[in-house]
């Protein structure tokens, strides 16, 4: 029988778009991350796996790297043949990192994806979606801040964080920290427990620091320790807020934003490649004093 007043939440990509190591890069971290006992391993791109029996599971957005997570975690293998005990995929935003592994997903295997109007536009709009069998994958419009079942004994919602469109579809400079349907959190409920799953986020405003508190469990956006790290590590020009992300560290981080809101568990996911607190040192210790946890691929968390 299902346990209605536990969740198991597993991570199943902890890096930002890219990954770890990032392909193209050779930054401190990417470096290590391509050597045998280095004490950084490598990390796949932004996705998580949820239930509430440990049977069926849902995929909280489809990342590239979506074939290789599932082969990596046995709770998402097939139980016999032509089988997934994936029932859904919701999406937080458009995000290249978060949808491409739609596209991996189209071996005839029936699953339900989630999503704002606003996020089932961009996929209406790109044809190359059509490869999913609209027969057996169907598509469900949610509202935001409506409740919805996305797992047997397990209910989602979906709020509005402080974001913007996703890169491919920026024209000039975007408009960044808007709310509304293009970058959403996810609420989930089961039983008494309450978890908050949040990848982007630009801005912790009062309106989400009053919706997570008291939370036992919130993963939230580890982009970028500081706003200007892509700059001083040489591997790009733009701040982690133009990108649509909050720093950790500084007066308006992360870090002291959620400190003081009395959540059980803390966990930073979708950690870009060029983050110091993949590796041991004042920026890892900092978060841990916190009482923050770094995200890892693989991790499971009974909540």
């Amino acid at each position: 029988m299902p346990n209605t007043s536990s969740m198991r939440v597993l991570i199943l990509g902890a890096a930002a778009g890219g990954g770890l190591p990032q392909w193209n890069c050779g930054c401190v971290n990417c470096a290590a991350a391509r050597k045998a006992g280095s004490g950084i391993s490598p990390q796949t791109q932004s996705s998580v796996a949820v239930s509430s029996d440990g049977e069926t599971w849902a995929i909280l957005n489809a990342s590239p790297d979506i074939r290789q997570q599932v082969s990596a975690n046995a709770q998402l293998h097939p139980r016999r043949l032509r089988n997934s005990p994936i029932r859904s995929v919701l999406l937080t935003n458009g995000d290249i990192d978060h949808i491409a592994g739609l596209l991996t997903l189209r071996e005839k295997q029936p699953f339900d994806i989630y999503m704002t109007p606003a996020l089932a536009e961009i996929i209406d709009d790109n044809p190359v979606f059509r490869v999913l069998d609209g027969e057996l994958v169907q598509r469900q419009t949610v509202h935001l801040n409506e409740p919805f079942s996305l797992l047997p004994d397990m209910q989602a919602l979906l709020f509005p964080v402080p974001g913007k469109v996703p890169l491919f579809m920026e024209e000039g400079e975007p408009e960044v920290g808007k709310e509304g349907e293009q970058t959403v959190g996810v609420e989930l409920i089961c039983g008494k427990r309450r978890a908050y799953y949040i990848p982007g986020c630009g801005a912790m405003t009062e309106a989400l620091a009053d919706r997570i508190r008291g939370a036992n469990l919130v993963l939230f956006d580890g982009t970028l320790f500081t706003d200007d790290e892509m700059r001083l590590t040489g591997t790009g020009e733009k701040t982690g807020r133009r990108m649509g992300h909050m720093p950790i560290d500084g007066p308006d981080g992360s870090l002291q934003a959620l400190a003081s809101l009395d959540i059980g568990r803390k966990l930073y996911i979708h950690i870009n490649n060029t983050n110091p607190i993949w590796r041991p040192g004042p920026e890892r210790e900092a978060v841990e004093r916190a009482g923050f946890e770094v995200g890892q691929d693989g991790m499971e968390i009974m909540v």
